[in-house]
Order: C-alpha cells, then structure tokens, then sequence
C-alpha cells in the first residue's frame, strides 16, 4: 500500500475521543470491508448481549451470579435501589475512612500516624492495585504501598525486611473474598506472626476487604480490626480495581479516586455506542478477532511507552487470559478459546525481543501505548533540537512503521498524559473490549472454572503430604518412596510423593533422603 493510501486509511478508521483525548489507531491492521461486513452481524448480537449484561442478567448460571462492575462507576446503572445504595455508601465508606487515616483520627497504637500500607491478596485483587500504584502514585506518597500477592516464603520475608521497624506504623489490607483463598490466607498469616515477633497488635493495624460474612469478615469481626469494606459477588477479581479492592489501596497511598471512577464512566459511555466504528472497545474486538481468526491464532504483545504503564501489559495479562481462555463455549462445544497477553515496555523492548517481532515467527499482533505528554517539566535537548521524548516518540513511529513494513499488525492507543482519569478509562475500555469479544466468540468471560481446578489439585497435594507425614511417623527405618507411597494410600502416585519429601526435605521439615538424587527410584525416606 503506497504511503498517501495508507495516510488515507488511518484517516479512515482513526477514533478520537474529545472528552478524554483519546486516539485508537487500527489503521494498521490489514482487514478489509468485506471482513468488517461479516463481522456487523456479529456485533449487533454482541451489543444486545452486553446491554442485557449492564441491566443485570445472570452471567453465571451455576453461580447465580450478576456481572455488575459497569455498575461501579456509575451507580444510577445498578438494577435496583439496594445495590445502588451499597455502591454509594462503600464509596463514601472509603472517602471517609481515608480522610481519619491521613489526619491521624485512626493511627497505630504506638504512633500518630500510619506510615505504610501493606496489601494482601492475589490475582485481581494484586495486579490492578499494583498496576495503579506504579502508574499514578506520587513520588512522596501520603503512605507507601507494599505488595504481598504471592505465598513465596522469601518473597513475603522480603517484604516485611523492607518495611523493618516501620512495621508499627503499617497498616495491613488483607483483600480476600472468600477469606479462605490460599495466597493471601497465608500471606495474612505470616504477617500476623511478624506483628508478634515484634510485640505488636495486629488487629489494630489491620482491615479487610472481603465478601459480606465470609470467613475472613468474620476473623476481623471478631478480633476487633480496624473496619472492613465489601467485596461484591458480582464483581469478579480481575475486574475489582474500581471497587473497594482497587480503590482502597489507591485512595490511602493519595490517587484521586473520584477522577479514575469519572475516565471510567465516560469510557463506558462511549463503549456502549451500537455501532462499530464509533465504539473503540468494539474496534479493539474486531482486530483481536481478525488476527487470531476468532481463535486466539495469534499473540497480543502490549507495549506501553511509557515507565509508568510498565505494570499494564501484566494487569491485561490476567484480565484477558482469564476471561476469555475457555475450552467450550456457551453451547458446550470444545473450542479451546483464548488471547495469550505479554508484554514489558517501549522502547525497553527494542533492545530485547522487537527483533524476533519483526523478522521471526509472525504469530502475534502488537499493541503500541503512547504517551503524548513527556513530563510535567520542561525538557533538556539532547541533541540540537531533540529531546529524550521526542527519540522516545520516534522509536514508537520507527517500530510501528518497521512491523508494517514486514507484514506485522499493529494497533496504537495514544492518551495525553497518565492521570487517574485516564488510567480508568483504560481499565473501562478493555473491560468492555473483553466482553465484546467474549460474545463474538460465543465464550462466557466472566467464568474461570480452570483456577478453581488448580487450587483443588493443590488442597489433593496438600492431603496426600498428610498422608505421607502420618506414614513415616510409623517407621523406624527408612523406607523405599514406593512403600511410602503405598502406605500413604496413593501407590499410583510415587512421583508426588517423591516431590513432597523433596521439599520437605530441603526445608528441615522432619524428613531424610537416603541414596543418589539423581536416581530418585532408588532413594529411601525417614522421619528426623
């Protein structure tokens, strides 16, 4: 395509958003009209599924459960008056709460104010408060914000090492709805037990954010912690960052919240419009589906440029890998649907994985994040006339042009500047991107019956080590792995035995392994 053609298609399908700024470029996707004609059936029926969405159907039949996080940024959505109500007041909870930690009103029993805030959680409830912590929070925060999303042992020690004796002036946000969910069950736990080492009064330092009477809401309930705030069932993890689990975090570290729920809002308005080339979320939907044939053939590669977006390719990471990787659709056919999402940033990337992208194995299409603003100051020339925001600038167009040149797709959003408002509508925008497409490819997205298989294999693990410590405890000599296997009631499964006594062995749990490592057959166990 000669350059005046393409100049004309990007006029063509270039969207601009005058409320929010906002350009999305998909001018260098290679679909023709006739594969957009196709696809207007398509999203006409996608449209109507997501309008019956927003007014409160049922998404998940085996849940009973509504998908209502539209609903957060503008609560005169809610389907009833009673859900409405709890929006509002958990906003005002929040405001609220905030302003008596940042004043003093509420502070840790040994000093005036809290200093720190230390998350729990996992998934959802840690990708997008981390993303927006890197993205929006101050170089001197109100408090700092510190993350424990994993239930790595170094990693939780890691942490608490950072915080050190700031620790007293620390408050702890445990985020679970359940309260029963392994990771941050345990990361509480660990915690709890370094506020004892130290002498110190955890449920005074501690909140939670949890489903109305769940576990966890009863824990805190009955110790006394400082308050907790509602997780709603129809809210999904990977789509809480505007609610409490989100917003928490984000208002006690100083980010304007009412302005992420305002980019939001008026992002949904705009993706709510039934009509393709006037609703970016539908135009982002019609190019996932053109590049992966509508079966995920094809990887998006999301780069951000810009530092403080670093977090972002992770955060769509989850939200578009969770939502939409089904092995059947909504009729009970085996599809095996699904985007895989990764990423890093601009031009960080140019210098690692850019030259496979362009001259290696052409499965993926790539989404460009520009960032028109450099900073908040006036910037130094590097060069007559050039400054580093403008060589950034020019890396973005030379490798967007470069991919083209090589029969590379790729997408590009432009905003201003990342300010909380646009870092909502961000979050809005491939919300609805995600359910668009979930309806064009017939999946429900807001399901996720895979995580659940992974936590129950892993409470199986955890049963047979049990089994395995309640067997050695009758041996007074070692014993070969498949005798302990047997005895443990799993002699199909040596291989998990054997990998159970291996890390209970390298941990001093009590276990000893008897023969050459490089021959696990062979080896003998005892109890120590």
């Amino acid at each position: 395509m000669t350059a005046s053609a393409l100049w004309q298609r990007y006029q063509d399908w270039l969207y601009y958003h005058e409320g929010l700024d906002f350009y999305l470029d998909i001018s260098r996707m290679r679909f023709d009209d006739r594969f957009v004609e196709t696809m207007l059936p398509k999203f006409e029926h996608a449209f109507a599924q997501m309008k019956d969405l927003e007014a409160g159907a049922i998404a998940n039949p085996d849940e009973n459960r509504m998908v209502g996080h539209y609903w957060l940024r503008n609560s005169d959505l809610a389907p009833n008056a009673d859900l409405k109500k709890d929006i509002v007041e958990t906003i005002q909870q929040i405001e609220s709460f905030t302003h008596d930690v940042h004043s003093g009103a509420i502070h840790p029993p040994s000093a005036t104010k809290f200093t720190d805030v230390l998350s729990i959680g996992i998934g959802g409830s840690a990708l997008g408060p981390q993303f927006v912590a890197e993205a929006l929070s101050a170089d001197a925060p109100a408090m700092a914000i510190h993350f424990i999303d994993n239930t790595d042992p170094a990693g939780i020690d890691r942490v608490l090492a950072k915080l050190g004796d700031r620790l007293s002036t620390t408050l702890v946000v445990v985020i679970s709805k359940s309260g029963g969910t392994p990771e941050p069950r345990n990361g509480m736990l660990e915690v709890q037990n370094a506020f004892q080492e130290k002498g110190l009064d955890f449920s005074k330092q501690a909140i939670a954010i949890t489903g109305t009477g769940s576990n966890l809401d009863q824990l805190a309930k009955s110790e006394g912690w400082i308050t907790t705030f509602p997780m709603h069932d129809w809210v999904g993890g990977r789509t809480s960052e505007l609610s409490a689990v989100g917003l928490v975090p984000a208002a006690l570290q100083g980010i304007n919240i009412h302005e992420m729920l305002e980019g939001a809002k008026e992002m949904d308005i705009a993706t709510r419009i039934p009509d393709l080339k006037s609703n970016p979320a539908a135009l982002l939907a019609l190019c996932w589906y053109f590049s992966g044939d509508g079966k995920g053939k094809k990887d998006m590669v999301v780069l951000p440029y810009k530092d403080s977006l670093l977090l972002f390719s992770r955060y769509l990471q989850q939200l578009v890998m969770e939502s939409l990787g089904k092995e059947k659709d909504l009729d009970g056919n085996v599809v095996h649907q699904g985007i895989a999402v990764y990423g890093n940033k601009g031009t960080t990337d140019q210098h690692a994985y850019v030259q496979q992208l362009r001259e290696g194995v052409p499965n993926f299409f790539l989404t460009f994040i520009e960032v028109l603003k450099d900073r908040s100051s006036a910037s130094i020339e590097v060069e007559p006339g050039v400054t580093s925001g403008d060589y950034l600038s020019g890396l973005l167009q030379g490798t967007r042009k470069a991919l083209y040149e090589n029969e590379r797709d790729s997408i590009t959003l432009t905003i201003p500047e990342v300010t909380p408002r646009m870092v909502g509508a961000l979050i809005a925008l491939y919300d609805r991107a995600v359910g668009l497409y979930g309806f064009l490819v017939n999946i429900n997205s807001y399901h996720q019956p895979g995580v659940e298989a992974g936590k129950k294999a892993a409470a199986v693990v955890l049963d047979v080590q049990s089994k395995v410590m309640e067997a050695l405890k009758k041996e007074n000599t070692p014993i070969p792995l498949a005798t302990l296997a047997l005895n443990a009631g799993v002699p199909d499964d040596v291989e998990s035995v054997y990998k159970i006594v291996r890390h209970l062995a390298a941990n001093n749990r009590g276990i000893t392994l008897h023969g050459d490592p490089a021959k696990p057959g062979s080896l003998t166990v005892s109890a120590t």
